[in-house]
Order: structure tokens, then C-alpha cells, then sequence
């Protein structure tokens, strides 16, 4: 008489579905859309601002170097990297608030109508 046997593993079976997951086409349904334009809104203008602050920061700490004497130079020179390194830094929030809000306006008409499909059905 043969007998049939067979092993089950759910975690043998999980492994094998998330190997397999990686080679499926990705198909991105409607509320993984509206959360990646949620995202795309609110990362906006970060890294620009981020950029120019670090900048900032960047010459105003050499300025700080000329400042407490670290680097030998003229005291002038502390003045002039400071105020320079502040002036850079400042715009960084408008830029950030502008850039944001740009990319809040063109992505708004989208998201509305893709939450209005999600919650009428």
C-alpha cells in the first residue's frame, strides 16, 4: 500500500511568499497612492532648506573659528563669516514654507479626489 506524505511549514510558506513577492510586478492600489502624495507633501522643500541652513551653519562656524581664535586671522574676518553665515542661514524656513506650499497646491486636486473615491466606496 503507498501512503502519501506530506510537510507543512507556515514558516517555510511565508519565506517562499515573501521571496516571491519581490519578483511580482508591484501594483500600487488607490490608498498607497494617497499616502505616497501625502508623503511627497509633507517631505516638500526639506532638503532644499535643510541644504541652505546647513550652509549657514557651516560659515557661521568658521566664523566662530576666527572668533575664539582657532584659526589665526584678523578679527574682521569672525564679523564678516558670521554675519555671512546668518544671512545664508535665515531664508532657509521661507524657503521651506514656499516650497511646501507649492507642492501642497499642485498635489491637493489629487489627493482630494483619491480620499473622496477611498471613502465614497
Amino acid at each position: 500500500m503507498e501512503t502519501f506524505t506530506y510537510n507543512y511549514s507556515a514558516t517555510q510558506s511565508k519565506e517562499i511568499e515573501r521571496i516571491r513577492s519581490k519578483y511580482l510586478p508591484k501594483e500600487e492600489n488607490k490608498l498607497e497612492t494617497l499616502r505616497r502624495l501625502d508623503s511627497r507633501v509633507q517631505k516638500a522643500g526639506m532638503t532644499e532648506s535643510l541644504s541652505v541652513g546647513i550652509v549657514g551653519a557651516l560659515v557661521f562656524g568658521i566664523g566662530m573659528c576666527f572668533g575664539l581664535g582657532a584659526l589665526p586671522a584678523a578679527p574682521w574676518l569672525a564679523y564678516l563669516f558670521g554675519l555671512t553665515g546668518i544671512s545664508i542661514m535665515l531664508p532657509a524656513y521661507p524657503i521651506y514654507k514656499r516650497i511646501s506650499r507649492r507642492t501642497k497646491e499642485a498635489l491637493a486636486p489629487e489627493i482630494l479626489r483619491l480620499s473622496d473615491e477611498l471613502i465614497g466606496g
